[in-house]
């Protein structure tokens, strides 16, 4: 199965990066104002190695062949993922998805070149923070509490809700004419989890 993205809806959603990004900046203080007065214990902390990527990364938003508001996810080093809208920056209300219940995490690692010479990236991961119903990512749950790389075309689903997060970046989403269903091409977790890094 394919699924075809308005190509006029895309280059529309580029043209607002630079204000989405404003927006977000604003948005982070009041969520920060809010955890500094409320009595929320928000159960995810960054770790050192946490950078804002300089790739424009977006989720692409499914939910059947209908495709739902597009996200830019570029603007700060991590999304918090839930139900708490007071504290969460990707809200997802499905009943089956917890108040807290994933994060999009940027790490600077360590990167193998081509040519074999080691350098640096900032890389995109996924976490589960324990929710009640687990993270999906390519369609096979994830075990909580660990770090999973993601890829381009990668396709996330949290709970038992059917929408699906697709990860492309600006460059690949402007390019790609048809997104295609993970399940038609049978995408495998790519990745070891990975044991967060504390502060």
């Amino acid at each position: 199965m394919k699924r075809r993205r308005d190509s006029s809806s895309s280059s529309s959603s580029a043209s607002h990066d630079d204000n989405k990004c404003y927006q977000r900046r604003h948005q982070e203080q009041s969520r920060e104002d809010h955890r500094s007065c409320s009595s929320v214990v928000i159960k995810y902390s960054e770790p050192i190695e946490a950078r804002k990527p300089k790739r424009r990364w977006r989720f692409y938003v499914f939910k059947g062949e209908q495709e739902l508001p597009m996200y830019q996810i570029h603007c700060q080093s991590a999304y918090l993922i839930g139900r708490e809208r007071g504290i969460c920056d990707l809200p997802v209300d499905h009943p089956s998805c917890s108040k807290q219940h994933a994060v999009l995490q940027y790490r600077l690692m360590d990167n193998k070149h081509d040519d074999g010479t080691m350098g640096r990236r900032v890389i995109p991961y996924i976490i589960d923070l324990g929710s009640a119903n687990g993270t999906f990512l390519n369609n096979q749950k994830i075990e909580p509490q660990r770090y999973y790389e993601l890829r381009e075309n990668d396709v996330i689903k949290f709970g038992f809700s059917t929408r699906e997060y697709i990860l492309l970046h600006e460059d690949s989403a402007n390019n790609i004419e048809q997104i295609n269903n993970y399940e038609d091409e049978g995408v495998e977790i790519k990745q070891e989890p990975i044991e967060p890094t504390k502060k």
